[in-house]
């Protein structure tokens, strides 16, 4: 299955969207309005700084060589809100977690609606573990993470710039 639901969030796989589902606008002009300076400053250097509907494209291009990227929808207003990006570390069931939400999805209760749905979705398809990292200075991603049930890896090393947290689910 490469979807699941909550109460407010359609997350599926970003390719197979039905136009009905999400009929507001293309792939690359909803990854351009999410990219922002804001949004990205926390993630890779590779991906900060202001995306033009070129660069927001190749970013596209990049992703669906590399990872499984799927689209958060917010339900109500069917608008991509948000983008969840899942990499397999080996063939045991062990998966590593990476998402971002829009500025104007912020402080809305979507980054823990998305990360309890995706652990219902990974409970549901006997993933064993999931894994993503978090810049120290974004401690409400930290908390998000927390309250969904993920727990700081022991092997977090204080100077380091990220922290990195998991579930296990064995």
């Amino acid at each position: 299955m490469t979807r699941f639901e909550t109460e407010r969030l359609l997350v599926a796989e970003w390719h197979t969207l039905q136009q009905q589902q999400w009929p507001s606008q293309d792939l690359a002009t909803a990854v351009q309005q999410m990219l922002t300076p804001s949004v990205t400053a926390c993630l890779p250097p590779s991906w900060q700084g202001d995306y033009s509907l070129e660069r927001a494209d190749q970013w596209i291009r990049e992703r669906d060589k590399e990872d499984a990227t799927w689209l958060v929808i917010d339900k109500s207003t069917r608008e991509a809100i948000g983008l969840l990006i899942l990499s397999g570390t080996d063939d045991f069931g062990h998966l590593r977690l990476g998402y971002l939400l829009k500025e104007s999805a912020w402080g809305q209760g979507f980054a823990t609606e998305l990360l309890s749905g995706l652990v219902g979705w990974c409970r549901d398809n006997r993933i064993r573990s999931l894994t993503g990292g978090v810049e120290q200075a974004n401690v409400a991603s930290a908390r998000v993470l927390e309250k969904c049930g993920f727990a700081p890896t022991p092997d977090n090393n204080a100077a380091d710039a990220q922290r990195m947290y998991s579930i296990d689910f064995t």
